[in-house]
């Protein structure tokens, strides 16, 4: 590896949405998630819809009964 090309690669603290918190390594000084393992539907077995953009409410309100 050639020296001073790569950059500092340290641990850092990850946030979920949910409230859980860990330690890894990156580059970045912080990593904040949305879905973790922890709360992740495929993991739990709980079916959760995960909306980031509205699309759920956009489809319900284009095929709700009238």
């Amino acid at each position: 590896m050639k020296a001073g090309i790569h950059p500092e690669y340290k641990e850092v603290n990850v946030s979920c949405a949910c409230g859980e918190t860990f330690t890894t390594r990156s580059t970045r000084s912080e990593i904040h998630l949305d879905i973790c393992s922890k709360c992740h539907p495929f993991f739990t077995g709980k079916q959760k819809i995960v909306d980031a953009e509205g699309r759920v409410e956009k489809f319900k309100k284009k095929y709700a009964k009238k």
